[in-house]
């Protein structure tokens, strides 16, 4: 008979804890914001990263391919993918411990850390049309969530997210022109139909938006500095352009799936075998290769004895067979 796995992570006098009104909400809505959850201090680290970055990029003029809706974003280099592997301050705010908490919680125990986005959006730029992230990053299990913190005041005018409730309890429709595989199973539905132009920002062109017709009006998250809003994987979800003649919209995104997840992905164009060996391990324990922190920092793994968790067994009545899986 093999031992159970009690997941349990280390005690912090600061730990986060999640209500189950909460826990509730995301799974119903597809969505929850937790405000103030960063510290100011924390906050001013990732503003000045964000500030630092901002004033050393200088827009990709190699960048010219006119297929992809997010071209000019790229080319104008106002988000700026995986910081957390050249800054530390990335990487402890990807690996920040209230946020991990909140994941933790909804998605966990176990969690690895997948990705980290900077965003800059400056007067005149930015946003992005519907989409769902999970037919960008896929996981096996489909355990993907993301974490959205505002470095500053984001309402409608600098270009705040728009979101669909409810509409996490969509399947991925799948995009033409981006590989990298499904998250379902092949004609495994009756109707799942492809979509086009997915986060482009017109939604004439964006075939997306005419299943989020279906829903209620979008509703918009102002949010204050420090607030997070985490987010499912296949939520409906946009921006639009930075309004504004004087604001910025600078925050930072996350993305983190479950570590029994098998991930076939990684940023830097490791893509079709398993790219989990890239990824933090950030809470928790997994079967599955990890990495550990680049620059040292803190994460709170799982601490019970080496035996735990050794195997896993199904129950079954006596004198019945009792397959176990064997910890590899």
């Amino acid at each position: 008979m093999g031992t159970y796995y009690t997941p349990k992570s280390r005690d912090r006098e600061d730990r986060y804890l999640v209500s189950t009104d909460e826990y509730t909400h995301y799974h119903r809505n597809g969505y929850l914001i937790v405000r103030g959850l960063v510290s100011k201090e924390d906050i001013t680290e990732l503003y000045d990263l964000a500030e630092q970055t901002r004033l050393k990029t200088k827009p990709n003029e190699d960048r010219n391919n006119a297929g992809d809706p997010l071209n000019e974003e790229f080319k104008q280099q106002t988000r700026i993918h995986m910081l957390s592997r050249l800054e530390p301050a990335a990487e402890r705010g990807l690996l920040h411990p209230q946020i991990v908490d909140v994941v933790e919680a909804l998605i966990g125990p176990d969690v690895l850390a997948l990705q980290s986005m900077m965003f800059l959006n400056p007067p005149g730029r930015g946003g992005q049309g519907w989409h769902q992230d999970a037919c960008y990053i896929k996981t096996h299990p489909d355990t993907l969530i993301g974490a959205w913190i505002a470095l500053e005041e984001v309402d409608e005018e600098n270009g705040c997210l728009w979101v669909v409730p409810g509409s996490n309890h969509e399947p991925i429709y799948p995009p033409d022109g981006i590989g990298g595989g499904n998250v379902h199973a092949l004609d495994a539905f009756s109707n799942l139909h492809a979509v086009q132009n997915v986060s482009h920002l017109d939604d004439e062109v964006n075939t997306l938006s005419r299943v989020v017709a279906k829903y209620p009006p979008p509703i918009s998250v102002p949010m204050q500095p420090g607030d997070v809003l985490f987010f499912h994987s296949h939520l409906f979800h946009r921006s639009y352009a930075n309004k504004t003649a004087d604001r910025f919209r600078r925050s930072y995104v996350l993305h983190y799936c479950n570590a029994r997840s098998w991930v076939p992905w990684d940023h830097d164009g490791f893509e079709g075998d398993s790219g989990n060996y890239r990824q933090i391990l950030a809470r928790g324990r997994t079967h599955l290769p990890y990495a550990e922190p680049q620059y040292g920092t803190e994460v709170y793994l799982y601490e019970g004895d080496e035996a735990d968790g050794e195997s896993v067994s199904m129950m079954g009545m006596d004198g019945m067979m009792m397959p176990v899986v064997q910890k590899k």
